[in-house]
């Protein structure tokens, strides 16, 4: 479509420059032409006063040197024979030929007869012939010789000219016309890419809304849709995070509780039972994963407070840890700390990582939640004093965990939270707590950016100063030694 458009404007435009240039061109050559032969006649007619007074050959040969063309030998006088002989000193009995004669006796003698002046063609150029009329009634002829460089005098520098201004006028227009391509051309390619990663799940995609009129009204359009899609989707997602709320934490409460029902037929029945609810429940959770595209984090509107939500989900977790006689410490959510992710999402990575605690961790085992925000990036610890994970590693990887007795865990808890914090631009570490267990590092980026090794390493510098306030804490706490 751009190429279509500067061919078009560059056939347009050569045309219009053709069409004007060429006539133009004509026209200086015919004012050159003008120019030279109206020269031509002025300088013939100064020497038309002395014809009028005398024919004598030498005043008229005097006459003719002291002009400019005669002086070049461009200037010749022709005199005809007088028809009866010429009484006193100097006159001419017969003709006269006076300077470099260039035209013929035909022509000369045809310009005599008709009495209008004329302009032959003659070797070099051209041979302006005037008539005179002498004080004896006779007709002589002016011969002014005009070289061909001066009938084209200046005609070859303005078809330079003109040549230069059309050369100018095409390139410009040509550029103009790639301009407007390109102004026509990358609203639709961006609507065209926009549109295929749409298709391919990525749900962030949208399209600036810039270009000619149409294509703003197309780009309006393919937002708002994808702003539709990307509310239907929110809403499965939503849906999605109620059945895990809704299920899965009940369920780790009946598990718990089942543990502590003893031995017997219906205690192990129980237990069975609930293992069953529990696996059906991962089945049903992994399912709708694997189904639910891949969206970006970080859309406009997409958002909620950190603190808010964490603190929440700490206070439906702090009665469970009451119960098994679990120490809890909560930190960083004093303030209000706005993070590109849903609210569901985040809720739904907290009870993941809190259920991992209750799930793989003994009762009266302590944990801790600590938030921190960075300027660019939050960084959410959740922090235990259980056995630890083996194998980092193997923990984040999809479908496994790496926890000490996990016999049974599905490993999609970590998955939840590291896409979470992916989704931001951010990544999930796991590593050793200053509580002896287990650290779970969440970094979510404000700003959809990854994280540079520079932001990583104040991650990690961030980590160890919460480490140390909390020893200091518990330093504090225990009083001085005995």
């Amino acid at each position: 479509m751009r190429w279509a458009l500067v061919k078009v404007c560059l056939a347009v435009t050569a045309m219009v420059v053709i069409a004007f240039a060429v006539p133009l061109g004509l026209v200086i050559r015919e004012m050159a032409s003008d120019r030279a032969f109206s020269d031509a006649e002025r300088q013939a007619g100064t020497i038309a006063p002395t014809l009028s007074i005398t024919t004598d050959r030498e005043e008229l040969t005097r006459a003719v040197l002291s002009t400019e063309p005669g002086d070049r030998g461009h200037l010749a006088v022709h005199v005809p024979a007088p028809d009866r002989p010429r009484a006193g000193e100097g006159a001419a009995d017969g003709p006269l030929d006076i300077g470099t004669r260039r035209a013929t006796p035909k022509d000369v003698e045809t310009v005599r007869k008709a009495g209008r002046a004329s302009i032959t063609e003659v070797t070099g150029g051209f041979a302006l012939l005037q008539p005179t009329a002498l004080s004896t009634g006779e007709i002589a002829v002016v011969e002014v010789f005009v070289p061909e460089g001066e009938v084209s005098n200046g005609v070859a520098t303005a078809w330079l000219m003109l040549a230069g201004v059309g050369v100018a006028l095409i390139v410009g227009s040509v550029a103009v016309a790639d301009r407007l391509g390109v102004r026509m051309v990358q609203p639709a390619q961006r609507l065209a890419g926009a549109a295929q990663d749409l298709g391919e799940g990525r749900l962030g995609t949208r399209v600036p809304e810039e270009g000619p009129t149409e294509l703003r009204s197309a780009a309006v359009a393919f937002n708002s849709m994808a702003d539709q899609v990307v509310q239907l989707l929110a809403n499965e997602r939503e849906l999605a995070a109620d059945l895990s709320h809704r299920l899965r934490t009940p369920l780790t409460v009946l598990r718990l509780n089942a543990a502590s029902l003893g031995e017997g037929p219906a205690a192990e029945q129980t237990r069975a039972a609930v293992q069953q609810l529990e696996h059906e429940v991962d089945t049903i959770i992994r399912t709708a994963r694997e189904q639910r595209p891949q969206t970006q984090g970080g859309q406009p509107g997409a958002g909620c407070d950190a603190s808010e939500v964490i603190r929440e989900r700490m206070g439906f977790w702090s009665a469970l840890a009451e119960d098994e006689g679990r120490e809890v410490r909560l930190a960083g959510v004093d303030r209000t700390v706005r993070i590109p992710v849903a609210r569901p999402e985040l809720a739904a990575a907290l009870d993941a990582l809190l259920g991992n605690v209750f799930r793989h961790t003994p009762e009266g085992t302590a944990f801790a939640v600590d938030v921190h925000h960075s300027g660019d990036a939050v960084i959410v610890l959740v922090s235990d004093a259980g056995p630890g994970i083996d194998d980092p590693k193997a923990a984040l990887a999809r479908g496994a965990s790496g926890r000490a007795g996990s016999s049974g865990s599905t490993g999609l808890g970590l998955d939840i939270v590291r896409r979470v914090a992916e989704s931001t631009g951010g990544d999930l570490r796991i590593g050793r707590s200053v509580l002896g267990g287990t650290e779970v590092r969440i970094w979510i980026g404000l700003h959809g950016d990854r994280p540079e090794r520079g932001r990583r390493g104040h991650g990690r510098r961030v980590g160890r100063r919460i480490g140390r306030q909390r020893r200091e804490e518990n330093r504090a706490a225990a009083g001085p030694p005995h």
